[in-house]
């Protein structure tokens, strides 16, 4: 028999040593003290590495060979309820989140997980590029502001006419099944260097969840061949206010401009950008700025899509606002309402001339607007009288005083040779023909 061995058999009437009796019988025990001194005393100079011991005030511990090592399945940093037991270069405690909090893995923290507040409904309208109600390609001119991708609005400088228009992402490798982006293009040949910012600004009612709380935004993007800025730089932003619906773009009371600086390439990738929203914030927008320089080539532009804001400090997998592109293009006419048709002759609404140069038509809003619209755009409309003649239009207004969220009445003014109460409809004098109706910020 070996008197080393880690375990033996002992056999009816076999004689035991004493190497025998102290290995296997007396080293592999574990053996209890009192305290570390009392088993200091009692060990010295027979220290052997593999010995176990208990000991109250450390529990269970093996010596190495060269000291004593409290095992770790006898010891916990576990302190409260509810805390998780998990590991970073050693074993660690992750105290336990607050109610309705959730588990998310997240590379940055410590332990690798961390605690965070439930998916939220993404708030950014038309985070996909989905709608485009005033169309898929729309020219700014320098100098000015607009709305363009509906509930984005964008604000030029001198010499910096461009165009935003809808894209294909065409790519489903590096980043998820998102059918369309945003293409920002500074115009080629277009001279002008300063910042050029889209955004979208939130109603006070959906920013002031977001007020104390740390949030994170993120969103996928890629920049076109003569891509300006240096660096490649594109600077994800939030805004965010004192005031009640106000436009970013605009100038919110009290601003606070938060942003950071992210390198694109010509590949898809997905970035984010957390900050906290101050505790008296009633207003936020995200928003990108492109910085360029010289003059712009062919393919001066960035393209974004997926854009989600979100409580926490980790990005959750990208989703829309709303499950369908019905409720996408809902959500969006809330903000603005294009009435349109493919035919040359459709009809819209009916109204009565109250002379002989003036006619008031209500318009049935297909969604409740965020305010009485305040401002109307059209094309190609006339008045008519079904099936007997035609009526040209020399103005196009919105009657405030008997408008709403849920209709509008619109003013339509003509040449003379109206009949007054007699009855009219608007009308397109081409397959281009519109009214457009805006409640936006």
């Amino acid at each position: 028999m070996t008197a080393n061995a880690g375990y033996h058999a002992y056999a009816t009437g076999d004689v035991l040593t004493a190497a025998q009796v102290q290995y296997n019988l007396q080293n592999q025990t574990v053996m209890y003290f009192a305290s570390s001194a009392a088993r200091t005393t009692a060990l010295s100079g027979v220290l052997v590495e593999g010995m176990v011991s208990y000991i109250p005030a450390n529990g269970l511990e093996y010596y190495n060979g060269s000291a004593w090592v409290v095992v770790a399945a006898d010891q916990t940093p576990l302190t409260t309820k509810g805390d998780l037991f998990t590991y970073s270069t050693t074993d660690a405690r992750l105290a336990i989140g607050t109610n309705g909090q959730t588990l998310v893995a997240n590379s940055g923290a410590t332990t690798g997980n961390a605690w965070q507040d439930p998916v939220q409904q993404n708030p950014v309208l038309n985070s996909a590029f989905q709608v485009w109600q005033r169309g898929t390609s729309i020219s700014v001119a320098a100098s000015s502001t607009g709305y363009t991708a509906d509930r984005w609005y964008t604000a030029t400088n001198a010499n910096q006419a461009c165009t935003i228009s809808r894209q294909a992402t065409g790519d489903t490798t590096n980043l998820p099944n998102i059918q369309y982006c945003m293409r920002f293009q500074r115009n080629s040949g277009q001279t002008g260097t300063g910042q050029l910012t889209i955004a979208q600004s939130f109603e006070s009612v959906n920013a002031i969840p977001f007020a104390g709380k740390t949030v994170i935004l993120s969103f996928y993007a890629r920049a076109g061949a003569n891509y300006s800025p240096t660096s490649s730089a594109l600077l994800p932003i939030i805004y965010t206010g004192t005031g009640t619906d106000q436009n970013a773009l605009s100038g919110y009371t009290g601003n606070v401009t938060n942003y950071t600086s992210v390198t694109l390439t010509t590949t898809w990738q997905r970035f984010t950008y957390s900050i906290t929203v101050p505790i008296t914030a009633t207003e936020i927008a995200p928003a990108f700025g492109m910085n360029p320089t010289g003059t712009a080539g062919t393919n001066d532009y960035y393209e974004v899509t997926g854009v989600q804001l979100e409580v926490g400090s980790v990005a959750t997998p990208f989703h829309t606002f709303s499950a369908t592109i019905q409720g996408e293009l809902s959500a969006a006419q809330r903000y603005y309402m294009r009435l349109s048709s493919a035919g040359a002759s459709a009809n819209y609404g009916l109204g009565y001339a109250y002379s002989t140069t003036s006619v008031a038509n209500q318009l049935r809003n297909p969604v409740t607007m965020r305010i009485t619209p305040t401002t109307l755009d059209y094309s190609n409309i006339e008045l008519t009288i079904v099936g007997v003649s035609n009526y040209a239009i020399t103005g196009l207004a919105i009657d405030a005083g008997t408008s709403g969220p849920d209709y509008v009445t619109l003013l339509a003014t003509g040449a003379s040779g109206l009949t007054a109460n007699r009855p009219y409809s608007l009308k397109n004098t081409a397959a281009t023909g519109f009214i457009g109706l805006s409640a936006e910020l």
